[in-house]
């Protein structure tokens, strides 16, 4: 099947274009199997478009954006290279009316009783040929759906010229689909905002000199400029410069890592200091990030096994009520039992309910500062009973704080700390930041240094009254600088023991003390544990690079934790995690590093960190929004509130429809009685599933 099958892309037309707005046409956009919040989406992401949506009506898609003829064309390219998967066979379908359509046919269907008979027909058959014309195309072409139900009772109540029944069912089943659609609009904020790309600008150098450029406009084998403070945007390989990088969404070190010639970088490391050039490997859509966003982006729009299920179901009952009508005009002759019967309809509240129901709690959902990635992730969520975490970045906040200072006889704890602080304020990496805070909270007044002199994951050279103050790496003082560091090989043993990164200080080349640092456990995370445990998660698991003395420690503040497991490369985490899958349980990831994605992509559901990767917050079907475990725990129980709802919808659906079409075909109920309960029971429990999931 070829693109050319669905729409030519030369047939697409700029038909209307001023400073900040266009509209193009094409019978692309009026396509039933186009999904509108896919490509509106894709649109939203282009850099300076502010607003987008598609009237199909009309054919049209009408962009506002920044006034800047650049956007314009940049839009018209995406929508030529538009890829298959937007449009297909099984998508979405017509997207239902607006609220005038439901209006007009409310007004039509109040006034019927009024007009005189002649006009009262012929509007009634005009309202109706529509209905018996995508009940006949359904019939043919799909067998025995809800189209055919509809067509069969207009088609019965217009034969028995009872008008105001065919009107009135008409504007009800208006109604229904307006909910419908007005709850699937709700929810295409969500995708809009995911898709949208972190990075709009890179610095680059060619032909000798450095430009910004638009991060589309990166060239594979261009040279991009890093800086302090600057996100490396690329995959590449650093061609010269030295950097300490904070790679804790890539490696899950929470100390910041030292790249040099030759080293690789990723996408989504944070340069702390120094500067580097790397030379582009893979941009654009060649990136592994690229490649993942765009089967991201078709998984959001496939529905849940759940929903599958009810809409078969659904399916399945629709030739029962047809049959059970057919058969009630045969045995009593009663053509008016008959159109009472095929008005009640199963498949309207069973298939409706499911995607209102995911749509509203993706939205609650949002709304408090989580992303749940469609109606898989929803239901895959709900049935965990595993939760694994990665340590750094996800149980620890990723930045260190100071435990220790131990001083040299002859220096005092608040020397050394004084002397640290004035050399490490001058830069900004997580060790000195930690070290400053400390000196500011204790009120010490930092000395002045010259010459500061920072060398690159190693430490910091610096003078005080003329006399050399090194800060830095055991490797930096005692192997580098030739410092005797064995005065404090007790101390040193007893605080790596206890899982922490040592900063040694030597003054005048004597050690002069030892600062000792670990990362911060975050303080919501022992009260989500044991949340999680009282909404029926039976196992918790931390998982971890770092070495097995640190893991200890944190084991130690969470109880909760019921396994720990130390020393772990990617593959071995996700290895882990697919053993749990063979015991039969059902397992949760959460990691915010690129060294986690092969877990976030494994598990049943993978779970991101905000401040993480962008290639985990790809691979995750649950996003965290805000820096806070909290929202996993909300997430949770929004997934099982809506697993319960969706239970709750599909039983009601059935007894209560099942009743009506009883009550029907006994002769009970008349055609317009049917007809009102069986769409007042619907958006009954429409608007149950519309209801918020809470938290």
């Amino acid at each position: 099947m070829s693109r050319a099958d669905y729409w030519d892309a030369a047939e697409i037309q700029v038909v209307h274009s001023t400073p900040g707005r266009m509209r193009l046409k094409g019978r692309l956009f009026a396509s039933t199997s186009l999904d509108q919040d896919y490509v509106c989406a894709l649109v939203s992401q282009i850099s300076g478009v502010q607003a987008v949506r598609i009237n199909r009506a009309a054919r049209s898609l009408i962009v506002e954006h920044e006034a800047n003829k650049s956007i314009q064309e940049a839009v018209i390219t995406c929508i030529q290279a538009l890829p298959l998967e937007a449009c297909s066979p099984d998508g979405p379908g017509e997207y239902g009316p607006d609220l005038m359509d439901v209006g007009f046919k409310a007004t039509a269907a109040l006034a019927t009783p009024l007009l005189p008979m002649p006009l009262k027909a012929g509007l009634s058959w005009l309202l109706a040929l529509p209905v018996l014309g995508r009940g006949i195309e359904a019939l043919f072409s799909r067998g025995l759906k809800v189209e055919a139900l509809d067509a069969g009772v207009r088609l019965f109540s217009l034969l028995r010229r009872e008008y105001f029944v065919s009107n009135t069912v008409g504007a009800m089943l208006e109604l229904a689909a307006y909910l419908e659609n007005s709850s699937a609009a709700r929810s295409g904020e969500l995708l809009k905002n995911l898709l949208r790309s972190d990075v709009d600008t890179v610095r680059v150098e060619r032909d000798g000199q450095e430009s910004i450029v638009a991060f589309g406009e990166v060239l594979k084998e261009d040279v991009v400029v890093c800086g302090p403070g600057e996100m490396v945007p690329v995959d590449g390989e650093v061609m010269d410069g030295d950097a300490l990088v904070d790679t804790s969404s890539i490696t899950g070190e929470s100390v910041p890592q030292h790249v040099r010639e030759s080293s690789r970088v990723l996408a989504g490391s944070m340069v702390h200091e120094g500067r580097i050039r790397i030379r582009a490997g893979a941009v654009g859509s060649e990136t592994s990030m690229a490649r993942l966003s765009r089967s991201l982006e078709k998984s959001l729009r496939n529905r849940s096994v759940g929903q599958r299920r009810s809409e078969a179901l659904a399916d399945r009952l629709v030739p029962f009520t047809f049959g059970s009508g057919l058969g009630i005009y045969f045995l009593t002759g009663s053509a008016s039992r008959a159109a009472s019967v095929l008005t009640v309809d199963y498949s309207c509240a069973i298939k409706m309910a499911a995607p209102v129901s995911v749509r509203t709690a993706m939205h609650a959902a949002g709304k408090n500062g989580v992303l749940i990635k469609g109606a898989q992730s929803l239901e895959a969520l709900a049935g965990i009973d595993t939760v694994v975490f990665d340590k750094t970045g996800t149980l620890t906040r990723g930045s260190m704080e100071l435990t220790d200072v131990i001083a040299v006889d002859g220096f005092s704890e608040n020397q050394v700390l004084a002397l640290a602080a004035g050399a490490e304020e001058h830069y900004g990496h997580p060790v000195a930041r930690a070290v400053v805070q400390e000196a500011v909270q204790r009120g010490l007044q930092l000395p002045g240094m010259s010459q500061v002199d920072f060398v690159v994951a190693h430490g910091v050279s610096a003078y005080v009254q003329d006399k050399r103050v090194l800060v830095g790496s055991r490797h930096f003082i005692h192997d580098d600088e030739g410092v005797d560091c064995t005065v404090m090989q007790q101390e040193e043993k007893k605080l790596l023991e206890q899982g922490k990164t040592l900063l040694y200080l030597a003054l005048e080349d004597g050690l002069a003390g030892i600062l000792a640092l670990r990362d911060v456990l975050r303080p919501e995370a022992g009260e989500v544990l044991r949340r999680l445990k009282s909404q029926g998660i039976t196992s918790m698991v931390m998982l971890t690079g770092d070495q097995e003395r640190s893991a200890r420690v944190m084991a130690d503040k969470l109880p909760e934790l019921d396994l720990v497991l130390a020393g772990l490369t990617p593959g071995d985490k996700a290895r882990v995690i697919a053993s749990m899958q063979a015991e039969g349980r059902r397992v949760a990831f959460v990691g915010d590093g690129v060294n986690d994605s092969p877990g976030l992509l494994d598990a049943d559901v993978g779970i991101s960190m905000p401040l993480g990767a962008q290639l985990a917050r790809d691979a995750a079907q649950v996003v965290l929004i805000r820096d806070d475990l909290r929202g996993l725990v909300l997430a949770h129980n929004i997934a099982r509130n809506t697993e319960i709802k969706l239970r709750n919808c599909l039983w009601s659906a059935v007894g209560i429809n099942s009743a009506l079409l009883a009550l029907a075909g006994m002769g009970v109920l008349p055609t317009l009685a049917s007809a009102a309960l069986h769409n007042a029971s619907t958006v009954g429990i429409l608007a149950y599933a519309a209801v918020n999931n809470g938290g």
